[in-house]
């Protein structure tokens, strides 16, 4: 029996043509992404029928892999990065944070202690001093880089709980417009699920504060023991911005850790106009934030900031004899410390590269066209006969619907109008926007934040809907 292999290495040009293969292909679809359809996707069966194999004993050329990555596998996504797809939260990465992202990982950095890697340590701290400004925050505050705003909701009410002192019934609050990461974050924190309270909503979708007050009065009165209020600075359905000083005004009377959710929002906070909007959230305990979508990264790329440092230490930092050589550096930040990974990707590296490429000027321009781009498009649905904004246009988001004014139309039937809309749209256009229900009524959404995103784009998108929706409702 020959003996099989072990060499897993590739010769200096077989690794330059397949590392140019893959750029050519990067590049090129760059530059036909906007004549594409935003999204394109495949049924299980499919695609287990191409895949659901077992893995082969014998390799083949790297470049003919690529090929069929690129063929069979990577088309059938979300386009997220395309300049007419407005579903969910999306965003477009800048090429130096892709690059960076590639250069880190052929670099095979852990970004977890100071002795693994100094570098991309002090990067990290450069990067979360830089958040810590532009969020208003003191000194003393500090952070790390995640995976993204569920990983950085769950630490933040981790480092809540303890802050609290650990109470055996503690109870966490949020509006009914709150992320369902939040609430998983309070469940994998150890809050029962019938004890994370959802608070009402005011007509603008922000949290109620009478309301809370009355629910956290009523659990004391219970003997619970109230550690965190979640607030949202742009909430996912409708941008919806709470009411941060009268919240922050609360949790300090009453001693709870006030977090912000701002996955979505909080990098408005680099405009004059964003830190109007978002006044108060420098009184936060802690701060969420996703680099990955108003920041322009790729994915992974959330943080979470502490008002006070020492309490995200005082949570996640656990002594490990196998860890023990980290003394080298002591005095020195290991960002395993400081949240649930030990193995960590260098996030920062690709926000720092990103910045120091493009400047500031040029962030703060493409984060303002976004708000600006949902100002028009509020302006257009306003105008429009055959639309109507079903919430205010805060940060990029706009929730509309198709409702003709010269038709009289109960709720059930312009649910049933703008569910066929969205159907076509999704289909047979080459955008993408989603939906979401506001109080029940079900309403068509568009997040523009994409820096690629024109007034055209939107426009174009805007008057499919009016034709399709003048069309659905002339059939009934």
């Amino acid at each position: 029996m020959s003996k099989a292999t072990t060499n897993l290495d590739m010769s200096p040009e077989a690794m330059r043509r397949l590392g140019h293969k893959a750029t050519d292909i990067l590049v090129d679809r760059a530059g036909r992404l906007a004549d594409g359809n935003a999204w394109d996707g495949e049924f299980r069966d499919s695609m287990e029928e191409k895949f659901l194999k077992p893995p082969p004993e014998q390799g083949r050329p790297a470049e003919e892999v690529l090929e069929h990555v690129v063929r069979d596998i990577l088309p059938y996504a979300a386009r997220l990065d395309h300049p007419r797809f407005f579903g969910f939260v999306p965003s477009s990465p800048t090429w130096p944070g892709i690059v960076a992202d590639y250069v880190s990982a052929g670099y095979h950095i852990n970004s977890c202690t100071w002795l693994v890697s100094s570098g991309t340590s002090q990067l990290e701290l450069v990067v979360t001093d830089w958040m810590r400004t532009w969020v208003g925050y003191p000194e003393t505050a500090g952070g790390l880089l995640t995976s993204g705003g569920s990983a950085a909701s769950v630490e933040a009410i981790v480092t809540a709980r303890e802050a609290a002192g650990n109470p055996e019934r503690p109870t966490v609050y949020m509006s009914d417009q709150s992320h369902s990461a939040l609430k998983r974050a309070a469940h994998i924190a150890g809050v029962r699920r019938d004890r994370v309270r959802i608070v009402p909503t005011d007509e603008a979708f922000r949290l109620d504060p009478g309301e809370l007050a009355r629910m956290v009065a009523a659990d004391r009165a219970e003997g619970l023991q109230p550690v965190a209020v979640c607030a949202n600075a742009g909430s996912v359905s409708t941008g919806s911005i709470d009411p941060l000083q009268a919240m922050a005004d609360f949790c300090r009377d009453e001693g709870i850790w006030l977090h912000v959710d701002a996955a979505y929002g909080g990098f408005a906070m680099v405009t004059e106009i964003g830190r109007d909007i978002l006044g108060g959230i420098e009184r936060a305990d802690s701060i969420g934030l996703d680099a990955h979508k108003w920041f322009f990264q790729p994915y992974e790329a959330g943080a979470l900031m502490v008002k006070d440092v020492r309490h995200l230490e005082n949570a996640f930092a656990i002594g490990h004899d196998v860890l023990q050589d980290t003394v080298w550096g002591a005095n020195h930040p290991n960002f395993s410390d400081r949240g649930m990974q030990l193995s960590r990707t260098a996030r920062a590296l690709k926000i720092w590269m990103s910045v120091q490429t493009f400047g500031m000027a040029a962030f703060r321009a493409a984060v303002e066209n976004g708000l600006d781009l949902a100002r028009r498009a509020e302006a257009y649905v306003t105008d429009s006969p055959i639309l109507e904004l079903t919430a205010p246009v805060s940060m990029g988001i706009l929730c509309f619907r198709v409702n003709p004014a010269d038709r009289c139309l109960n709720d059930q039937a312009l649910e049933a109008i703008n569910r066929k809309v969205l159907a076509n749209v999704f289909w047979d256009e080459l955008a993408f926007f989603s939906s979401t229900s506001l109080k029940d009524v079900f309403s068509l959404r568009m997040c523009i934040v994409n820096h690629t995103t024109t007034w055209e784009d939107v426009r174009q998108t805007l008057d499919t809907v009016s034709r399709f929706g003048a069309e659905t409702a002339a059939k009934g």
